[in-house]
């Protein structure tokens, strides 16, 4: 039995092999040569969940047996019973849904895998998946050991500590001599986290730092906070939003030109299509933060309280900070963040959409240096001067003006463009 190793994609792919067979775990380990423990944590910790059908239409609901419910989809003209059409889901439209759970999966093997009942079953599937499971664990190592060894409020003591000194025309040597037991990390660490922007002090107080030219070195993606997802996953943002419905959801993303420069931090308001597009210097945590911050004082607390009530983003290292964007100086809540799964943009399709229109008039690759925040916002405009057929011929300017008032667009500088002078073309930007 193997000891202090870690399964490969051929275990995993012998492990899925044993499932679709019917085989126990004890069979499963000693073709492996693991632990059948192991074999029960790996399978249960990397199962992934489908809301699959077979002959008929996915529906989980305890009530779809011999349910008669039409036309839920509003298409008079459709003649199956809900339960097996498919087109309209149920846990969506029908006021009876009543969501049932396989009890099958809560004893071993604990998947679907070499279920007989899976050609027929409506119900959600837990399957092992050998390379999906292999994929997984590889982003898991990968994460363990990036990133940087503090949490926020560790970045954020320190950053009270050394960044007045270093207004003060300190050096990071000297406020590591006479403060080395306060710091508690080593000069280097100090270094590497004002050249990430994680403290308000940046290259530009040091002296001689910027008179050296940087060494070339791989760019690499760090997180300001490893465990910031924990409590606002996408699991637990779909079930903030069934306890609270009324809430509006804004979509957060990032818009790059090329690799290290400029970028655009967009917001979206679902339901209405507005979008804020706000200038960053660079892609961090720290530049995100200000921006927010910024957004919030011209605003004003309350109002941006209630615009931003939940916000749902991905998972880039400029967004591993939710804190700073949750809580203003005062300690005051005045958001909440959550996170889509890795990998899973369309969790936030309708920002992804909207990002197309933005590419439209710059396109992917090209620099956004060039770019001030003045047209940053004319382009805004443009866009949410643009009628959407989803709207029901609206723009998203009218929408959001009949939702929140003109106070809060002459607040965020916007501007509504006559329908005639709507561009979506480069040609924008180079006026």
């Amino acid at each position: 039995m193997s000891k202090f190793r870690h399964l490969t994609l051929d275990d995993r792919s012998t492990i899925r092999n044993g499932l679709d067979k019917k085989h126990s775990f004890k069979q499963i380990a000693r073709d492996t040569g693991f632990d059948c423990t192991t074999i029960s944590k790996e399978v249960r910790n990397r199962r992934v969940f489908k809301k699959t059908g077979g002959a008929n239409a996915f529906n989980d609901c305890k009530n779809r047996r011999g349910c008669s419910v039409k036309y839920l989809c509003g298409k008079l003209r459709c003649n199956k019973n809900c339960c097996f059409c498919g087109a309209t889901p149920c846990s969506k439209q029908c006021a009876d849904y009543v969501m049932e759970i396989c009890k099958a999966r809560e004893k071993p093997p604990y998947v679907c895998n070499g279920c007989k009942n899976r050609p027929t079953c409506t119900m959600e599937k837990a399957l092992y998946n050998a390379s999906l499971a292999q994929k997984e664990y590889e982003e898991i190592q990968i994460e363990s050991r990036s990133g940087i060894c503090a949490d926020q409020q560790e970045i954020r003591r320190i950053d009270e500590l050394i960044s007045p000194l270093i207004n003060k025309g300190q050096s990071i040597h000297h406020i590591f001599v006479n403060h080395k037991s306060e710091i508690m990390q080593s000069e280097k660490t100090i270094y590497n986290y004002v050249d990430m922007s994680l403290f308000s002090a940046r290259n530009i107080d040091l002296p001689r730092k910027v008179r050296f030219r940087p060494r070339k070195s791989r760019h690499e993606s760090l997180k300001v906070d490893r465990m910031c997802r924990l409590g606002r996953s996408y699991d637990d943002y779909i079930a903030f939003i069934a306890a609270n419905p009324d809430r509006y959801i804004v979509e957060m993303d990032t818009v790059h030109g090329i690799k290290g420069g400029k970028v655009l931090l967009t917001l979206e308001f679902v339901t209405v299509k507005f979008m804020i597009i706000i200038l960053l210097e660079s892609c961090t945590a720290k530049e995100v933060e200000d921006a927010i911050n910024r957004l919030y004082d011209d605003l004003g607390s309350e109002l941006f309280a209630n615009l931003f009530q939940l916000i749902l983003t991905d998972n880039g290292s400029e967004f591993t900070n939710p804190d700073a964007i949750e809580i203003d100086c005062d300690g005051v809540i005045r958001s909440q963040i959550f996170y889509c799964d890795p990998y899973m943009s369309q969790q936030k399709g309708a920002l992804e959409n909207n990002h197309e229109m933005i590419r439209r008039i710059s396109p992917k690759g090209k620099p956004l240096d060039h770019l001030t925040q003045a047209d940053v916002t004319q382009m805004m405009n443009h866009i949410n001067s643009y009628a959407r057929s989803i709207l029901n011929d609206r723009t998203p300017y009218k929408m959001f003006e009949c939702m929140f008032g003109i106070e809060a667009l002459n607040r965020l500088g916007a501007e509504l463009i006559p329908p005639d002078e709507v561009t979506l073309r480069p040609s924008l930007l180079s006026k």
